[in-house]
């Protein structure tokens, strides 16, 4: 009888743990800028397809509002934004792993119009011209490339002119889709993003600001699997990895 309770108990706890956190099998969530969403995408697969033990959840949205799921307690095992600035908060904010802080692409800021413009935008000061009605931009309270924009008008004293012109987005695919969409005359994009769909807008000026746009990303402290985390940042930095940056328009560092 007790050899009988003693096997019932071996088999009930074998499959607890059989059950346990899906982490342990590998399960990872990784949370990243809308700017990264097709190299990421691809980039997961090629890792769950080196590593079947893997299994990737990604999350995007503006890097200001990953910072805010993440504070207010989202499971998030890798944190990837578009800006230093966002990162800097999360990091005193103490919700990463500040040794596992590390930047890992870097891009570029573009204005863009549709396809079918035919307004002549070549420098940042002829958004100021009367054919240009309205210009797409990331809010810059939550949206890093609206941050950067903001910072480029106000460089070429431009803004006070053209602020009643500027429509904000919630993340930096939108503003790409309103002008990719003829429903704005001119928005602010990087590089990356641009060339995702060179078939419906094109570049009309780089613009050039004070910083680099580099790209950070950090294991966060409330990780349950920080192993995989590890392999998965590691797998960043490989040239599979790297070859799918590039080939969405990001640069090396």
């Amino acid at each position: 009888m007790m050899l009988t309770t003693l096997l019932r108990l071996f088999f009930s706890l074998a499959l607890l743990f059989s059950m346990a956190d899906p982490a342990f099998a590998g399960e990872l969530n990784v949370s990243a800028a809308s700017s990264l969403t097709n190299a990421f995408k691809d980039i997961a697969q090629s890792y769950q397809a080196q590593y079947p033990d893997a299994k990737v959840q990604l999350n995007f949205a503006a890097s200001g509002t990953l910072l805010q799921q993440l504070a207010k307690g989202a499971p998030v095992d890798v944190l990837a934004t578009a800006d230093q600035e966002t990162m800097d908060a999360a990091e005193k904010q103490g919700l990463i792993l500040v040794k596992e802080r590390k930047d890992f692409v870097r891009n570029s800021l573009v204005l863009i119009q549709p396809i079918s413009s035919t307004i002549k935008i070549e420098h940042i000061e002829e958004l100021q011209q009367a054919a240009v009605k309205r210009i797409a931009i990331g809010n810059p309270a939550s949206v890093p490339v609206g941050r950067y924009a903001q910072a480029a008008l106000q460089a070429a004293r431009v803004l006070p002119r053209i602020e009643g012109k500027l429509i904000n987005t919630l993340n930096v695919r939108q503003a790409l889709d309103y002008v990719a969409r003829d429903e704005v005359e001119a928005g602010f994009v990087y590089a990356s993003d641009a060339a995702l769909m060179l078939d419906k807008v094109k570049v009309a000026a780089q613009i050039k600001i004070d910083k680099a746009i580099t790209y950070p990303l950090a294991i966060t402290k409330d990780s349950n699997n920080q192993i995989e985390a590890k392999r998965f940042v590691q797998f960043l930095a490989s040239p599979t990895a790297q070859a799918i940056f590039s080939k969405y328009g990001f640069k090396p560092l």
